[in-house]
């Protein structure tokens, strides 16, 4: 299964929600992403006992990736973070980081198969 992108192409589904499958489908889709992905992992999860940490590395991880398995609308976020950098106008930044805001979160509620 496939979703429709921003600019009409097709993006990849969501994989199952584990750490594992996660990282299979970023490897695949969205490789750019991998070395942060392995260096976090690393870093917060991979040599502790505490598994306290994975549902907000997994959360982070999640989010990360349903916007990047589609360019369009990673092409779009970074856009809208990017004007708002550069724009003079309080408000006007503001209602622009919290379009790329919504549209991140839009992004991370996709469940695997979307």
């Amino acid at each position: 299964m496939t979703t429709a992108s921003i600019t009409g192409a097709t993006v990849p589904p969501m994989p199952e929600k584990t750490p594992k499958a996660l990282r299979a489908a970023i490897a695949q889709h969205a490789p750019k992403l991998l070395v942060d992905f392995e260096r976090h992992w690393r870093r917060d999860i991979m040599d502790t006992y505490d598994l306290a940490p994975v549902p907000a590395f997994m959360a982070r991880w999640w989010g990360e990736y349903a916007l990047a398995r589609n360019p369009g609308l990673e092409a779009e976020v970074h856009r809208l973070e990017d004007e708002a950098a550069h724009e003079p106008d309080y408000a006007r930044a503001k209602a622009l980081i919290e379009e790329a805001g919504r549209l991140r979160r839009e992004a991370a509620k996709a469940e695997p198969g979307q």
